[in-house]
């Protein structure tokens, strides 16, 4: 086919869509079940409609291929360890009782059951459910969710691609499940998966799939030669199969490196590549293996994971450069539009001339739509689009709001010292111990209490106007002496304010600082059924006023244990935003450092002696390639120190990280030189202390003894055992007992049951202990 040919099939498509609805219907639907107010069938009734509508309004924008299997009750990589049969020994006999409670104890645990491991997707903030395998998985096709969604879109008229996650992403996404060798290697089960892939992909060619995409972003990390031999091997096997739809292998998030020629190769129909975050690598890759002759290509130049506009001349003049390159050249986002809000227009809050910049999931479909357009027929098609296109650019690039000389003037100003303690750990504990007076194994929580219904009601009463400014500080005062009242009782040594005044750990702090925006509706998917809204980064931050003393000191005016100062880390800021794409992160990373660092001195001043500045993002934003890794753990690890270096040696500075994989960051943890770092570790059974342990790591850790992502509640010798695993890797003089993670998502029944277990576990080990008093 010729180029010409090529641009005329242009087609456009996306590999999945925001899946909540856009009142949040699902979650609303899921959580009504699990309280028993909404049935299995009302249910199901819910998502079928929410796939359905999503489809309509692909359709009816001219997305030409409507994605299929990307809807989730919780998460699609447990979908995929359903589909293959994957199911935990321990929760087999819920399945077979009831599939859908089987599904949900394997995502959230029942108070008998642990639940499967989450970690981060990538790089993005989407929480995935890890595969649990072992030498002995035997692996068993069910194809059901796939083949009916299939079926329901092609009931509507619509062309429909099936997106599965791929084979060699799959297990090399898994580990080894509990009671199997650290060292067993999931992917040596990649001949017993393949067969189990050629049932799914024949019953979908059955079911009327033309293609089928199956996902494989572990391909655009640093591969072993021996697991790019593995994609080698499952794509010749999977390509040579007759009985089969055609097959589409996407990559998203980074460049593919030296697995493109491995797939450029394959015995498959198509490619779809990430021409946003690589354009010019995978660009360079793709030329250098000759093109893709004889194959589509997907070309992913909208972004599917911030929410600026599009440069459509730009994308457009990538997109002329690929149509020499392949058979046939289609239009997509970069990666699916998960990551990203559903509609833009839905925002009443936010100036017409900055809406004009923002482009949500309903506006990347429209962006890809003009594109396939112009790629097809011409610029001359879509001039109203590319001028419409240009001026929104040029109103973004020309804003005053996106410049502030003062802020510039003092990240200019910055020198090493700003960002070094001025004495080191040893001499900064000694003064710390001395100061606070903890005793060996000190509990504590990450911050945050329950949010329950009244402060939920109250924030909307507030914003609707139903009660004034004092009504509502009052509702706060109540909730934090309630907290402070529970924590002592239960017996916390170092307490927290609750958070009660916080809508988010990232929000409530964008809300006060100059340079972010707010939306009302820009719900993202965390994990399961939880959303959050990521505020906007679009101009130089500063901040103006304190935004957390005046609940941290009133917290501290009722106890007098220590009550830690609670704020967000600089890159956790930017990893749970949608940052700013026209400088680089690092300039921005020391933007939000300096505001942080003007609230920690002041909560040092007002009396705080213990501030905890979280960074859960840290491994989280960590490059997928190890090459760009360095550059990026620098200016991290920089802001951090820079928002905590200038307290004084006997205040405590704290941090914290949850539900990632530690063991490739540990240096840069010790390159925080913070003096207590707080980390999940209760569902992973303390492989982080361990990862800790093997570095050398000096500080005080507390690896978390509950898991408090599941609505389980762990007992009094279950977290004790946790805790006793922590103390052989760290000694007892520095380590702490705490959570997983904040309380915020969980009930007040089971978090005072869980930690009242959990401080019983500390005072039975710290008896144990031969320096016990």
């Amino acid at each position: 086919m010729t180029s010409k040919s090529a641009a005329a099939a242009a087609r456009a498509t996306v590999y999945g869509y925001p899946r909540q609805g856009r009142g949040r219907e699902l979650k609303k639907a899921i959580e009504g079940y699990w309280k028993g107010r909404v049935d299995a069938d009302a249910l199901r009734a819910t998502a079928a409609e929410l796939r359905r509508a999503n489809w309509r309004q692909l359709a009816e924008a001219g997305i030409q291929e409507v994605p299929t299997g990307d809807f989730s009750y919780y998460d699609h990589v447990l979908d995929t360890s359903v589909m293959v049969g994957a199911i935990p020994g321990r929760h087999r006999a819920a399945v077979e009782t009831d599939a859908l409670d089987g599904y949900f104890a394997m995502a959230r645990g029942t108070q008998d059951v642990a639940p499967l491991e989450m970690t981060k997707w990538f790089d993005t903030n989407y929480h995935y459910l890890v595969p649990e395998l072992g030498p002995d998985t035997v692996f068993t096709a069910d194809s059901a969710k796939q083949v009916a969604e299939l079926r329901e879109a092609l009931a509507l008229g619509l062309t429909a691609r099936p997106v599965l996650v791929g084979p060699v992403t799959y297990l090399l996404l898994a580990k080894p499940a509990p009671g199997v060798a650290a060292d067993f290697d999931p992917l040596t089960l990649l001949d017993r998966l393949l067969p189990v892939y050629a049932e799914v992909l024949s019953d979908l060619r059955a079911a009327g799939a033309e293609w089928v995409q199956l996902d494989e972003p572990a391909l655009v990390q640093d591969r072993t030669p021996a697991e790019l031999n593995a994609a080698t091997r499952a794509y010749r096997d999977l390509g040579a199969l007759t009985d089969r739809p055609k097959l589409l292998v996407a990559s998203y998030f980074d460049r593919l490196g030296d697995a493109l020629p491995v797939l450029a190769k394959a015995p498959v129909e198509g490619l779809a590549l990430d021409f946003t975050e690589a354009a010019a690598a995978n660009l360079d890759a793709l030329a250098a293996v000759g093109g893709l002759p004889g194959k589509r290509l997907i070309a992913g130049v909208v972004n599917g994971r911030n929410i600026w506009v599009n440069d459509l001349t730009k994308s457009l003049a990538t997109l002329g450069t690929l149509l020499g390159l392949a058979d046939r050249v289609d239009v997509a986002a970069s990666c699916s539009l998960l990551h990203v809000p559903l509609d833009a227009t839905t925002e009443r809050d936010i100036e017409p001339q900055i809406l004009r910049w923002l482009a949500f999931a309903r506006q990347k479909t429209a962006e890809i739509v003009t594109l396939a357009k112009g790629l097809a027929q011409g610029t001359g098609s879509i001039t109203g689009e590319l001028a419409a296109n240009r001026a929104a650019l040029a109103s973004r690039a020309n804003s005053p709001i996106t410049r502030d000389p003062a802020v510039r003037t003092r990240v200019g100003a910055v020198t090493d010292t700003d960002a070094r303690r001025s004495q080191p750990y040893g001499e900064r504990a000694a003064a710390q111990r001395a100061h606070l007076g903890l005793p060996l194994l000190p509990t504590t929580t990450i911050g945050s209490f329950p949010q329950t219904a009244e402060l939920r009601v109250a924030r909307a009463d507030l914003r609707a106007g139903r009660i004034d400014t004092a009504g509502y500080e009052e509702r706060i005062k109540a909730e934090i002496q309630e907290v402070i009242s529970f924590q002592e009782k239960t017996g916390l040594d170092v307490l927290v304010h609750g958070e009660a005044e916080r809508n988010d750990m990232v929000q409530y702090f964008a809300e006060q600082l100059t340079g972010y925006l707010a939306t009302q509706h820009g719900w993202v998917q965390s994990y399961g059924t939880r959303y959050v809204r990521p505020p906007i980064l679009a101009g130089d931050i500063s901040r103006p006023e304190p935004m957390t003393v005046r609940w941290t000191t009133y917290a501290q005016s009722l106890t007098p244990r220590p009550v830690k100062g609670m704020l967000t880390g600089p890159v956790t800021m930017l990893a749970w935003s949608f940052v700013r794409d026209d400088q680089p992160l690092g300039d921005t990373a020391r933007q939000v450092a300096l505001a942080l660092r003007d609230e920690v001195n002041d909560l040092e001043t007002a009396g705080t002696s213990v501030i905890q500045v979280d960074e859960p993002a840290l491994r989280e934003t960590l490059p997928l390639r190890a090459a760009d890794r360095p550059g990026y753990l620098a200016w991290a690890t920089e802001a951090f120190r820079l928002t905590t270096a200038g307290v004084r040696p006997d205040t405590q500075i704290h941090t914290h990280m949850c539900y990632a994989e530690f063991g490739d960051i540990v240096q840069a943890i010790d390159d925080l030189d913070a003096d207590v770092i707080s980390l999940e570790a209760a569902r992973s059974h303390m492989q982080v202390a361990r990862e800790l342990a093997a570095h050398g790591y000096p500080r005080e850790a507390g690896p978390g003894v509950y898991d408090i992502h599941s609505p389980r509640v762990p007992s009094a010798d279950e977290a004790a055992a946790l805790l006793r695993k922590g103390l052989e890797a760290i000694p007892a003089e520095r380590l702490w007992v705490n959570p997983d993670c904040g309380l915020k998502t969980r009930g007040w029944p089971e978090t005072r049951a869980s930690l009242d277990n959990l401080v019983a576990a500390a005072h039975a080990v710290r008896a144990e202990l031969p320096t016990a008093d």
